[in-house]
């Protein structure tokens, strides 16, 4: 599968080292939590299990929810667990959309529906909704989506770009039967390389979940520096505040290029350029990396740039 992030593929065409890239092809924040100083105990012991639940209060506490919550390797770690929660199936997926679900599903023996109409979900024993949405941001209402819930085996609502959106997450209703939702740690609060993510759902799923990922599915350092940025909401209130308005200044600098915004999330925007390789190529003669898609010839997507040198970079580059 094809993702952001592979500044390899991009130093292989337009050269130069990593650091002298500026990455955009991902939705990571390019201005990340600070993380500070972490105590050597966390590198050297294994997780305790008062350290584990002090993060999944902390998870509770961000997200809003009381429902019972599994720390994961990323959100990503959880998706390859979910084929396994119940006998293979039938599968619908919201598309176009994250392009993991399908190909783990099918591996795994599910049937495979990927569909562009909410409605088409119902009837399905496991339907995926990604919310907002990876790569155009569309925004699932959350009143729509629970009453749907009645109407399939299980829900998966996919949040991993939510923080920015709380009015989009449905992390209040967790712990109802059938629902699970993702969230992803590194993406707000750009810190991917943690690998942490986590699923909130009922007793009975996140008790499954949690066997099968065994017991220590996330580092101590993840634990620690996870818990403490998740408590930190005046950091993620500020964030929050940044990411709008840089993602309207973004906007404004495609429209001077002549780009016609399609969609997106404070942490990404997604473009028509017409020419979305070509596009790709411009900015990587300037070691920009962007993201493009097969089988959607005119998007490109860009994540936000995280500092002045780097908004001045992007500026220049996109210049007539």
């Amino acid at each position: 599968m094809e993702h952001g992030g592979n500044l390899d593929v991009a130093i292989a065409r337009f050269g130069g080292r990593v650091e002298d890239w500026i990455d955009l092809s991902t939705g990571i924040n390019r201005r990340p939590y600070p993380v500070g100083g972490v105590e050597e105990r966390h590198w050297r012991a294994l997780p305790s299990r008062a350290e584990v639940d002090a993060l999944h209060e902390a998870a509770r506490q961000a997200y809003g929810t009381t429902a019972p919550v599994l720390a994961t390797a990323g959100a990503q770690a959880a998706i390859q667990l979910l084929p396994r929660l119940a006998p293979p199936g039938r599968a619908r997926i919201l598309a176009p959309t994250y392009n993991e679900y399908a190909p783990v599903l099918r591996e795994a023996g599910w049937t495979v529906e990927e569909v562009e109409d909410f409605a088409a979900l119902a009837g399905a024993d496991l339907a995926v909704v990604v919310n907002p949405n990876n790569p155009d941001g569309r925004g699932s209402d959350p009143a729509h989506l629970l009453a749907s819930l009645p109407r399939v085996g299980r829900l998966v609502i996919d949040e991993s770009f939510a923080d920015a959106q709380p009015g989009l997450s449905l992390a209040a209703e967790a712990g109802r039967a059938g629902l699970l939702l993702l969230r992803s740690f590194g993406k707000f609060f750009g810190l991917a390389g943690l690998r942490l993510g986590f699923v909130l759902g009922c007793e009975a799923d996140i008790a499954d979940l949690a066997v099968m990922a065994g017991p220590w599915p996330v580092s101590g350092i993840a634990i620690e520096i996870g818990r403490r940025a998740l408590a930190d909401r005046a950091w993620a209130v500020a964030t929050t505040a940044r990411l709008l308005r840089d993602a309207a200044r973004l906007d404004a600098l495609a429209r001077g290029a002549g780009w016609k915004l399609v969609g997106g999330t404070p942490l990404f925007r997604l473009y028509e350029v017409g020419d979305a390789t070509a596009a790709q190529e411009r900015l990587g003669r300037a070691h920009i990396w962007s993201r493009i898609f097969g089988g959607r010839a005119g998007w490109l997507r860009l994540g936000l740039p995280g500092s002045d040198a780097e908004w001045a970079r992007l500026e220049t580059a996109l210049e007539p």
